[in-house]
């Protein structure tokens, strides 16, 4: 399954609206990707639970978008990242920039206008469109399904409009199931689509809890062609593209000529490789967009400036109901700042969308080579753009430290319960090791702090006694800390 990136929890704030002024010059980098090789951030980190800790502020050393773009450019260069983003604060572009290439065999370059797939990006187009018919009385959220789908399965008594948005409907996603992966190649109508799961047993009873589903989605996009009379496509196009002038937005086909297309990637052995295809009335109303940067800054002008919806509906679309999911977007609040956000994920593209209310910011990274680094980029730049210390591998210098002082280091921290880090030495070098996890190599950058060589820079200081002996480590990463005594 590929277009979609279950969400996190959140927590909500109210949005103003953002006004446009472009200050910055666009522009665009081509840099020669080498083999790409795909790593996850480190593990021990990722195992352990997170422990929230205020990140440190700093002074700007460069203006917030000359460190966006380093930001960027350092998962161009682990070969992690290859698209667009960009960053605007109430309405003045900070970083508009494409990275490597749309198209790899003819080495053309991402820009400003390259086209991107969204994945999940849709759903709350889709959303939208459910709450545009609901301000125009076609419909309400609060509507059982089968008042519109009367010969529906007795399972789907319960299941309201409202559920499919907040995927709290039950209804099993159908990008799970066996035959997805063949099924996907070939062509099908929205109630062929629906036919695949409506017979399925629910997960759960309607709003017992939260279970994301393409399904829902799906059945979403049928409910907007049944009410409204018009084809998805139609419907997103005369009533959100159109009116928020996004020209460069639109619903995906192979047959189709589109200027400024992407191709897609994922990441093999050797270095990139074509992205498995996928017919595109497939994710349909959960996943069948494409969009631009420029565009979706327009679509969140829009949105949340009051051109598109009603203030309660609005209010509705971004209130989260069960695992912190609103309708087609997750609320969430990272080191202070509200963040209203989706990602998506797709074969050979992965993107994310975020907007920040408190100070009206929008950061949009589109990517045609799977993997993980649009989140990341997302999460360094709101942070550089706060105030806060992001620290990358280039920034990182090493140091010589004498095996003596490393000696001192070595033993068993416990970082949770049944979850400890063991260090230890090989040769020269610090190692360490968590739990079920493998070694990774330490390098100091003084006695006492140390620097894992990952994307993510995670760093790991050694707290000592007057003797030097070690008595605990803290390690740092992605503006948290997490403690570890000394067994």
């Amino acid at each position: 399954m590929r277009f979609v990136n279950p969400p996190k929890a959140h927590v909500f704030a109210s949005p103003e609206e953002p006004v446009v002024e472009r200050s910055v010059a666009s522009h665009a980098a081509y840099p020669r990707l080498r083999p790409c090789s795909v790593r996850g951030r480190f593990a021990f980190v990722a195992a352990v639970t997170i422990f929230t800790a205020t990140s440190a502020k700093f002074s700007f050393a460069q203006e917030p978008g000359i460190r966006a773009d380093q930001i960027v450019q350092s998962y161009v260069d682990a070969n992690h990242f290859m698209g667009s983003v960009l960053v605007a604060k109430a309405g003045t572009v900070i970083l508009d920039k494409g990275y490597g290439y749309a198209n790899l065999e003819w080495q053309i370059p991402n820009s400003a206008v390259t086209k991107f797939r969204l994945g999940s990006i849709t759903k709350q187009f889709t959303a939208a469109s459910i709450l545009l018919l609901e301000d125009r009385g076609k419909l309400k959220t609060d509507d059982l399904v089968k008042k519109y789908l009367p010969d529906a399965p007795a399972t789907w008594d319960r299941i309201t409009i409202y559920n499919l948005l907040t995927h709290t409907s039950g209804i099993p996603s159908f990008t799970g199931f066996p035959d997805y992966t063949t099924s996907k190649l070939m062509p099908i109508t929205p109630a062929q689509l629906v036919a695949k799961f409506r017979d399925k047993p629910l997960g759960f009873q309607p709003g017992e809890k939260f279970q994301y589903s393409n399904s829902g989605y799906v059945l979403l996009g049928y409910l907007v062609e049944k009410i409204s009379g018009l084809s998805y496509q139609e419907f997103v196009q005369e009533n959100i593209f159109k009116p928020l002038a996004m020209t460069n937005s639109g619903y995906d086909s192979h047959a189709a000529i589109l200027p400024y297309r992407a191709s897609g990637y994922t990441s093999g052995p050797n270095g990139p490789v074509n992205a498995d295809l996928i017919d595109m009335s497939v994710p349909f109303a959960a996943g069948g967009l494409y969009s631009t940067t420029g565009d979706l800054l327009r679509w969140e002008q829009g949105l949340f400036g009051g051109k598109v919806l009603s203030n309660a509906s609005l209010r509705k679309m971004i209130t989260p109901f069960k695992g912190g999911y609103a309708c087609g977007l997750t609320v969430d609040a990272v080191n202070g700042y509200s963040m209203i956000e989706h990602s998506g994920d797709i074969d050979g593209f992965d993107t994310d969308l975020a907007f920040y209310p408190d100070d009206k910011l929008t950061i949009v990274v589109l990517s045609n080579l799977n993997g993980s680094a649009p989140r990341q980029i997302t999460g360094k730049i709101a942070s550089v753009i706060h105030g806060e210390k992001v620290t990358l591998l280039s920034d990182l210098k090493e140091v010589r430290v004498s095996r003596e002082i490393l000696a001192k280091y070595v033993g068993t921290y416990q970082l949770a319960p049944n979850f400890n880090m063991v260090i230890s030495i090989e040769g020269d070098q610090l190692m360490a090791e968590a739990s079920g996890q493998p070694k990774y190599p330490l390098f100091p950058e003084s006695e006492t702090r140390f620097f894992v060589k990952d994307l993510d820079a995670p760093e790991i200081d050694f707290i000592r006694n007057e003797k030097g002996d070690a008595t605990s480590l803290t390690i740092h990463q992605g503006g948290h800390d997490m403690p570890g005594p000394r067994k």
